[in-house]
């Protein structure tokens, strides 16, 4: 075996060694890698113009494709001219480049695809890394094999293991070679799901929550197609999915019906465009703007801010308010309470002056003040108006208006009352004697 292995890495370039039949070959290897980067080149540049408009998705990971422009020129050149010259003289120099050179733009190309599949606007998937490197060391040990000439004895071992899965029976290249097809295809799907989602994004002339519906039953199609078609490569008999299915539809019906339910809403909401990303909605005392449509959840950002998920399930089910027109603004009421010697019309204008001038109340419709109630302390008041792009916050601006508010009071003498209690002892001295108790000792109220 190591004479076989000596004999394949360096017998061949030994043997062309000092022979002119070298020379030659140095000279066509130097020539196609200097075309190779130069057509590289050429690609780099007209590719990152188009880059520049297209989406976040299809600029990520094309430092990978840039890489693999050169060693895939590099090896078809390389493959060209050993194909030409192998009828004159040996080529085993040009033989031994043609391996690294394909092997590390394949390496690149995947790099390439796996980035479109796990990311998303430039964000890298966990998953990202484990692939890359998975598929680094399955190439270079194939190109180690491949320079050593062993490749077709690791191969024939390879199905010579034969084990047994259940009641199939299998060996060690067939499994390897089906997992390598299960994660091609998968891969190819994900990437056809990826370019498809990116396509529908772009357009135009669809409607944004059609877009969203018909992205995910793509994705889902691929992917099942992919399932299907990498099963039947292994050998496996796809009809025992029948079973497996009928199995899922009842675990589903039972014991996941909710969250089943909660897609299907999903599903619905996007499909009869009840709801879209942007509006307003009020739904279980919950005020806020749609940012996100889920298949099993809604993300609704509220007045302050604050992002709630909501089943997709309770917005088809419950009551909700859709104030799209109002698309970004809120309403805000703020409670004051005067005393009851103040000039009640007086306080209720200049709450209505206080809410003008301040950033990011609306004056159309006009801030109105009203009186809401007659308290034990003083006279309710109550002041409303709108608040432009209310789910950036509400706070700063009841601040701002509320310190408005306490300045024009105080100018023109609107007090607000503190909380006044009055306790009254009813009857005379006999009574006050008889609430001493037969301790003598006299109660809280008279000491």
């Amino acid at each position: 075996m190591q004479n076989r292995i000596f004999s394949h890495l360096f017998g061949d370039l030994t043997r062309d060694f000092g022979q002119p039949v070298m020379l030659w070959q140095t000279g066509m290897l130097l020539g196609t890698l200097v075309t190779a980067w130069l057509l590289a080149r050429l690609l780099r540049r007209g590719l990152d113009l188009r880059r520049q408009t297209r989406y976040q998705t299809l600029r990520f990971g094309a430092e990978s494709l840039n890489r693999a422009f050169f060693p895939l020129l590099g090896a078809a050149l390389v493959w060209l001219a050993r194909t030409v010259a192998g009828q004159f003289m040996h080529t085993a120099l040009l033989d031994l480049a043609l391996v690294p050179l394909f092997g590390i733009g394949l390496i690149y190309i995947v790099f390439f695809f796996a980035r479109r599949v796990f990311s998303h606007d430039g964000e890298t998937h966990p998953w990202l890394f484990l692939v890359e490197k998975i598929v680094s060391l399955v190439v270079w040990v194939g190109m180690v094999l491949t320079v050593m000439g062993i490749q077709d004895d690791v191969i024939a071992w390879m199905a010579s293991v034969h084990f047994r899965v259940a009641n199939a029976h299998m060996t060690l290249l067939s499994l390897i070679t089906g997992l390598l097809w299960v994660c091609v295809t998968m891969i190819v799907a994900m990437w056809l799901g990826s370019a498809f989602e990116d396509r529908l994004i772009r357009s135009t002339t669809l409607d944004a929550n059609l877009k969203v519906v018909v992205a995910r039953v793509g994705r889902a199609v691929f992917v099942l197609a992919a399932v299907l078609i990498s099963l039947s490569l292994v050998g496996i008999d796809i009809t025992v999915l029948g079973v497996f299915g009928g199995a899922l539809g009842v675990g589903l019906g039972f014991g996941l019906q909710k969250i089943a339910s909660n897609y299907v809403s999903g599903f619905i909401i996007l499909i009869d465009r009840s709801l879209r990303i942007g509006d307003t909605i009020n739904v279980s005392g919950l005020q806020g703007m749609v940012t996100q449509i889920r298949t099993r959840y809604t993300v609704v950002r509220g007045l302050d801010g604050i992002e709630t998920l909501i089943p997709n399930e309770k917005l088809i089910t419950d009551v909700v308010q859709n104030q799209s027109s109002y698309l970004t603004r809120g309403y805000a009421k703020l409670a004051v309470q005067v005393a009851y010697t103040c000039d009640v019309e007086q306080a209720m204008a200049l709450l209505v002056e206080a809410a003008r001038d301040v950033p990011r109340v609306l004056q159309e419709p006009a801030p109105a003040a009203y009186l809401a109630s007659f308290g034990a302390d003083g006279v309710n008041l109550e002041l409303g108006f709108w608040i432009e792009e209310a789910a950036t916050g509400t706070s700063s601006v009841r601040s701002n208006v509320n310190r408005k508010i306490w300045r024009l009071f105080a100018e023109h003498g609107i007090s607000i009352p503190f909380a006044q209690r009055e306790v009254r002892i009813v009857g005379g001295p006999i009574d006050a004697v008889t609430m001493t108790g037969a301790t003598g000792d006299r109660p809280e109220s008279l000491r």
